[in-house]
């Protein structure tokens, strides 16, 4: 029996739960796990919500992440309608996926992992420096949660700190649902520019970066363009929004943000509940490949499945009382960072920027608390991914 058409995918938060996924995605998992679902385009689809059912899809390489066959489950956010131009990974199926999968694999190596962890400890001290001399309130986003990342993907790629200016604006104009096609093509071809400016730079005159690197790879100048610009739009502004939001959800918090104060040792602990907990990217999707039989139907080829990553990380069926943040859960088989081959290649970069800076800001300033109601807190609802435009912070002098 075919399960009922839902409207559209549920992605409004509730205003007085700002950390909790959009309503009706709970009565969606809970009832129909696996539901039909109307796509903006005109598609008829599929909508997965459960942690089990994601995990299956994700890992299933029959569901296909290829650019030119997803449609998307909201307004405002491109569709597919070409293929990925070559170096966009993370919009390629195997083989062009493995094999660039494997050369970026072997970038993160403990080596640069180590000498980063350094760096990001040295980057968030220069912050809390800069942030500790300036008059409060003081907004977070600004003072700390954009610049860490941004300096970090900068050492990482090779990108002079000085010219973070250039893409960062334009990387959140192609985040905005408001933005229109024009608006981000515009901003997608000027970071396309810097990042052809840079290529043939490293090429001559490397220096040790990652970028730098991979020019010694078989690799053309725009495979290494798109390779760049996947990485650093993955690297600026879902990282800025785990920071901002998890001090948010911990000031909102109490008794959680006093454990990890108390015990910075719990760091790595906190990080997984709050990337499990905050969910801040929506979905992702696939498209079979092939008809598939799942959960009891039949997923037609051609048909783009879309999956709830915040509901499948608050499935009662994988974390009790999901609900509730727990900087002690043993949080680990979240989806925050996907699942399968295709799961975030720089999650790690991720989880070493969260557990420096978050114990590193609270020991720094043991009395940090909002400056504004909680409910004044803005939060990027005409954004993608989830998190606040600002957080105002303020603390005893």
């Amino acid at each position: 029996m075919e399960t009922d058409v839902t409207t559209s995918l549920p992605t409004t938060r509730p205003s007085d739960r700002p950390f909790d996924p959009p309503a009706g995605l709970a009565e969606l998992r809970e009832q129909r796990p696996l539901s039909r679902l109307n796509y903006p385009d005109g598609h008829a689809g599929w909508l997965v919500t459960s942690h089990a059912l994601v995990r299956e899809v994700l890992a299933d390489p029959r569901f296909s992440v290829r650019a030119e066959l997803r449609h998307v489950p909201i307004a405002g956010v491109p569709g597919g309608n070409r293929p990925a131009p070559p170096g966009f990974f993370n919009a390629l199926d195997a083989p062009e996926h493995t094999r660039y999968r494997r050369l970026l694999t072997g970038q993160f190596t403990v080596r640069r992992m180590r000498r980063l962890t350094e760096q990001i400890q040295d980057i968030t001290a220069e912050h809390l420096d800069a942030m500790e001399r300036r008059d409060c309130p003081v907004d977070l986003v600004e003072a700390l949660a954009q610049p860490v990342p941004a300096q970090v993907i900068c050492e990482l790629l090779g990108v002079p700190y000085a010219d973070r200016a250039r893409f960062q604006r334009q990387a959140l104009d192609m985040s905005r649902l408001d933005s229109s096609p024009e608006r981000t093509g515009a901003a997608y071809a000027a970071v396309q520019e810097f990042l052809g400016e840079l290529v043939p730079a490293k090429r001559a005159e490397p220096t040790d970066d990652l970028l730098s690197d991979l020019t010694a790879a078989d690799l053309s100048d725009e495979e290494l363009v798109n390779i760049g610009f996947v990485l650093l739009g993955a690297g600026l502004d879902t990282t800025a929004n785990m920071l901002a939001l998890g001090t948010f959800a911990l000031l909102s918090n109490p008794g959680q943000l006093a454990l990890l104060r108390t015990d910075p040792g719990i760091a790595g602990h906190a990080v997984e509940e709050l990337l499990r907990y905050l969910s801040i990217i929506p979905f992702t999707v696939r498209t079979a490949l092939e008809d598939i039989e799942l959960h009891g139907e039949r997923i037609k080829v051609g048909e783009t499945v879309t999956v709830s990553v915040p509901a499948a990380n608050r499935d009662p069926a994988r974390f009790a009382d999901p609900d509730t943040l727990d900087l002690l859960r043993p949080a680990r088989g979240h989806v925050a960072f996907g699942h399968g081959v295709h799961q975030c290649l720089g999650q790690q970069l991720a989880r070493v920027e969260m557990q420096v800076a978050l114990p590193a800001l609270l020991t720094r300033f043991p009395s940090l608390r909002l400056a504004v109601p909680a409910e004044d807190v803005a939060l990027r609802t005409d954004m993608l991914i989830h998190g606040v435009h600002q957080l105002p912070v303020t603390w005893d002098v």
